[in-house]
């Protein structure tokens, strides 16, 4: 499961970096979109992978063993960074049909290459 989830992350990595360094920004929004969705994994998996483990420990905290338990404080960080990629993403798009409509291009410098 581990392999899966490192190759995930490192495939998603490097197809976001692909697009950032593209001409054209709809193709940096997919980038920055992907690489959010690398991190989100990362920072996911860095509170353990388990699958079969409550988040939340029982009514007796003093005998509960943390290894049983799953940590709740990775998944709330993942749940807040989709809802600000999701904002972010909404932004850059205004932003890109704003300037789309101001240049009459969307290359990222503001002039096609092939002049």
């Amino acid at each position: 499961m581990e392999i899966v989830l490192a190759l995930a992350i490192g495939i998603l990595t490097a197809s976001g970096l692909w697009l950032i360094f593209r001409p054209r920004t709809f193709q940096v929004i997919l980038g920055l979109s992907l690489l959010s969705y690398a991190v989100n994994l990362f920072i996911l998996a860095a509170g353990r992978l388990r699958s079969d483990a409550p988040p939340i420990v029982g009514r007796d905290p003093a005998s509960a063993d943390p290894a049983f338990y799953a940590d709740p404080l990775p998944q709330a960080l993942v749940l807040t960074a989709i809802v600000i990629s999701f904002a972010t993403t909404a932004l850059l798009l205004v932003v890109l049909l704003a300037s789309r409509g101001l240049t009459g291009t969307d290359h990222v410098d503001g002039e096609d290459g092939e002049t």
